[in-house]
């Protein structure tokens, strides 16, 4: 029944040659990585007039000048990211640049931060979307967690049926929304235009506002910079790309960054223009689009848009996080599961350990995303000014040919992208703090999981001095329950492997069934020598040890090997497990860490 809702949800296991078909093309590309990055138009640009408002209406013309500013970072980025795609096409993206330019802690925590941050990008999408979604239906707002916590199952399950088929799926929603967002931009800026729509009375440019700051302007600008997360999702991604893979990305990046320019861009303008304010129970975007349309078909159909690709903007970090993941694991810095492709030839248990985390995440911060965007920003651009950094490091000792043009961009990039995370340090510091304490934590966690790989290899590989101690023989120990099939199975099976000495263990509760046992044992196996247990305290697993401590210390001294034989009868029905064999799992769990013990489970099937 599972495999049948397995297959059914996931589809049938593809076979390892078919890994070629499982490529994306630009246009599904941009589409599957990009929809983090364009999903930000619909809460960046809100961030800012978060701060702003704070001061009063007036103040909300800057954020103009600060949309610029957020655009002059965001050419910065994508010609970076530009130069890291070529100088590193089989992906890996800021981690490796730092690994590789800076040594290996900053490349921990460039790969740590990322792995973080795209945690948080599902859950800050899919809240987001919950938003949209709540923003249009007001009566679904006490339900926005659970909402979106369905939404992150539905997203987990089309990933885990391979990355083509989900790219087919969630396309064409990211360019339905590209396409209405620019229809609402074009309407917007033709009615102000023709005079037709009656902007708010914005405050005209340059208008002085009394209680404005430097350190205010800052924590807006350092807001509306979370528009350009997921920009260095491509990079990571390289390999999902078809032949020519770093051509491809390359083109894929340019074209998500004049999206994502024009988009920002209009937003911003139109907020401006009408004179919008944020308000707690409705986006910017959907006010925007009500005051352009009005509530007819055209609003809905916006909100639904946005509500479509800010849950599918998760779809980065299932893009992204697998495969970053993929590259630590290959240096032994995270558990080696996640270089395993599933049946679908993606990397399942990335995508389930994802899903995992960010359903937790929403759950502690109860979907709301304001509480999470700043941590999810900061997350991104302490790997943004990481991965700059090296590329530097990298023309400075390599001076290819145009070195000075590419350490020049790679220079402009690192400064922006230093400066944009001290001012979060700096403006949010409240919100932001936790990332001192998370991210040394994580990069200790993979020098502990790096440690422990190295010493099991050490220990593991053929070529490393073992001292050599020959064994001379075998002891077997039985514990036995009754006189059954079952016991006879497993006590042949002892016999089998012609061993020194067969020990039969019996644990008795009382005197009398203890005298009963030994009664039937010499009818039924006088050639195996019995042992007899009284447990006082109802305890099968304490005397039993004892015995078997008892044994293994003697025959360790003559160098002889004990090994325990487990008796375990399976049941016709695979749901029948749960009412038997609670004893031999009590045993072989006890017994699976004692050094010179062998745990062997016999079993017998039943038929019927």
């Amino acid at each position: 029944m599972l495999s049948a809702i397995k297959r059914l949800l996931i589809g049938r296991p593809l076979k390892s040659n078919e890994l070629g078909e499982q490529k994306l093309n630009k246009t599904k590309a941009l589409a599957i990585l990009s929809s983090d990055a364009l999903s930000s138009i619909a809460y960046g640009p809100e961030q800012i007039l978060l701060v702003l408002i704070t001061i009063s209406a007036a103040a909300l013309w800057y954020s103009v000048p600060i949309a610029i500013g957020v655009l002059i970072l965001l050419l910065a980025l994508v010609l970076s990211y530009r130069q890291i795609i070529f100088a590193y096409p089989h992906g890996g993206g800021a981690y490796v640049v730092s690994k590789d330019n800076l040594g290996v802690n900053p490349g921990l925590l460039a790969g740590g931060a990322l792995l973080v941050d795209y945690i948080l990008t599902v859950a800050v999408s899919i809240s987001a979307g919950t938003d949209a979604i709540t923003s249009a239906f007001p009566e679904l707002h006490p339900y926005n967690v659970g909402i979106a916590c369905s939404l992150v199952l539905i997203i987990t399950i089309l990933n885990l049926r391979g990355i083509t088929e989900s790219a087919s799926i969630l396309a064409y929603p990211v360019y339905i929304f590209v396409f209405a967002v620019f229809i609402m931009i074009g309407t917007g800026i033709f009615k102000t235009l023709s005079g037709s729509l009656v902007p708010e009375h914005p405050a005209a440019l340059g208008t002085p506002v009394t209680g404005i700051s430097l350190f205010l302007l800052l924590r807006a600008f350092a807001s509306g910079s979370s528009a350009l997360t997921g920009v260095e999702a491509i990079s990571n991604a390289i390999p999902n790309f078809k032949d020519p893979a770093p051509r491809n990305a390359a083109k894929t990046l340019a074209a998500m960054g004049i999206l994502l320019a024009f988009l920002f861009s209009g937003i911003i303008f139109l907020a401006y223009t009408y004179g919008i304010a944020p308000k707690g129970q409705e986006t910017v975007v959907s006010q925007i689009a009500a005051m352009t349309f009005g509530r007819n078909f055209m609003y809905y159909f916006i909100q639904a848009a946005t509500a479509l690709i800010l849950v599918l903007a998760a779809n980065t970090g299932y893009s992204a996080f697998p495969l970053l993941a993929v590259n630590l694991a290959k240096d032994k810095y995270i558990a080696r599961m996640f270089t395993v492709r599933g049946d679908r030839l993606g990397y399942s248990n990335g995508i389930l350990f994802l899903a995992v985390t960010s359903i937790l995440l929403i759950v502690m911060f109860k979907g709301e995303t304001s509480q999470l965007i700043p941590l999810y920003a900061v997350g991104v651009f302490i790997p943004f000014t990481l991965a700059q950094s090296g590329m530097m490091m990298k023309w400075i000792r390599e001076k290819p040919d145009g070195w000075i043009t590419k350490l020049s961009i790679n220079a402009i990039g690192a400064v922006i992208s230093f400066t944009v995370m001290m001012i979060f340090f700096i403006t949010k510091f409240p919100q932001v703090w936790p990332v001192f304490i998370f991210l040394p934590l994580i990069v200790f966690i993979f020098h502990r999981i790096h440690n422990h790989y190295e010493a099991v290899g050490d220990q593991l590989r053929i070529t490393s001095y073992m001292e050599e101690n020959p064994i001379k023989g075998n002891v077997i120990i039985v514990p036995v329950a009754g006189i059954t099939h079952v016991v006879e199975n497993s006590l042949n099976y002892a016999k089998s492997l012609k061993p020194d000495q067969i020990f039969a263990v019996y644990v008795a509760f009382d005197r009398e069934t203890e005298k009963q046992f030994e009664a039937k044992w010499c009818q039924f196996q006088p050639d195996i020598r019995l042992v007899t247990l009284h447990s006082h305290y109802r305890s099968i697993i304490n005397p039993l040890s004892k015995f078997i401590d008892t044994v293994e210390h003697k025959a360790s001294e003559d160098n002889y090997r004990v090994t325990v034989v487990i008796p375990q009868f399976i049941p016709k029905k695979s749901w029948q497990n749960i009412l038997h064999n609670q004893s031999s799992l009590l045993i072989r769990a006890f017994l699976l860490y004692r050094r010179n013990i062998i745990v062997t489970t016999v079993p017998f099937h039943l038929n019927k």
